[in-house]
């Protein structure tokens, strides 16, 4: 939409008044990993879903709310009300200034926070639909692994499909959460685990390969929300 006269947007929503949203993070995901790992994710999937459906999507946002920001620099983050506030502002712009009437929001973030800041928008006549991306059940692409955790082997190998050129392999190091840690251990916990190098899991497991059909396997189940309903059908739900 960024690079959208004011006319087109007007002309695309016209045909389809809806639009995606794409919501990231600007935080660690160990030493490997790009800062910017979630919003690279859920960019490429909105981008995807927008040639795929003729959908708009809007200009990512790059930050959320989330609790490991000092372990490693550079990571920096919202407040829960701070985004919401935010979120509530745009999407009533949006809702009210370009008449769009469904929002569909992508995020790859799992903190409780992070999530209800998204759910709790207010809107007069519009739906919004909040897709955490994790959220979805990996095992079936993933059996083996631990997660989706921080930093760990879902991350890694999405990330060397969609950007190898920003993973330091050389720098992975596993660390498996100990079995009474499993919430600690999941994204977007409060705290990382004491030890960890900042992620989560086993990352040195990853490979391009594993990180294509975990994508495909997303952006299939994604693309279910963006199906057009039947004549009297309910607007879009969250994946299954």
């Amino acid at each position: 939409m960024k690079e959208m006269t004011p006319i087109a947007v007007r002309e695309r929503l016209a045909l389809r008044p809806t639009l995606l949203v794409p919501v990231g993070t600007t935080e660690q995901h160990g030493p490997h990993l790009p800062l910017g790992c979630d919003t690279i994710i859920v960019e490429r999937l909105a981008d995807d879903l927008s040639a795929r459906f003729g959908v708009l999507r809007a200009p990512a946002l790059e930050y959320g709310v989330h609790a490991a920001t000092q372990r490693l620099p550079g990571g920096a983050a919202l407040r829960r009300r701070t985004l919401h506030r935010v979120m509530n502002e745009l999407i009533e712009s949006w809702e009210h200034g370009a008449a769009v009437r469904e929002f569909i929001i992508l995020t790859a973030q799992a903190s409780e926070g992070h999530l209800e800041a998204l759910s709790t928008i207010r809107l007069d006549a519009a739906t919004v639909t909040v897709i955490d991306v994790f959220d979805l059940d990996l095992s079936e692409v993933l059996p083996d692994a631990i997660g989706p955790v921080h930093g760990g082997e879902a991350d890694t190998s999405l990330l060397l499909y969609l950007a190898p050129e920003l993973v330091r392999m050389e720098l992975a190091q596993d660390f498996a959460p100990p079995a009474d840690a499993t919430r600690a251990g999941r994204r977007g916990a409060d705290r990382l685990l004491a030890g960890s190098p900042g992620s989560i899991g086993f990352p040195t497991r990853a490979d391009a390969r594993k990180g294509e059909r975990l994508y495909t396997f997303i952006l299939d189940r994604v693309s279910r929300c963006l199906h057009r309903p039947e004549p009297g059908g309910t607007a879009c739900a969250p994946p299954a």
